[in-house]
């Protein structure tokens, strides 16, 4: 009565893709520069390096620009 009928099976072990570098680098590229121009328009877009005229920008990342520690007044 202690034995199982049932008989101990292994899982088949999961193996990770292979990703060929040339196929992340133009991804990593594409978000780095995203990442490089949204951080411009919170931390920088206002005063002498606005590249849009008024407040509007400013405005609209304002939140953020608090919550990433940028000051802004």
């Amino acid at each position: 009565m202690a034995q199982s009928a049932v008989q101990p099976t292994t899982a088949p072990t999961a193996v990770p893709a292979k990703l060929p570098v040339s196929a992340i680098a133009p991804w990593a590229v594409f978000f780095g520069i995203l990442m490089l121009v949204l951080l411009y328009f919170v931390g920088a877009e206002q005063g002498a390096t606005s590249l849009l005229s008024g407040e509007n920008v400013h405005e609209w990342v304002h939140d953020a620009r608090h919550l990433l520690g940028f000051p802004c007044h």
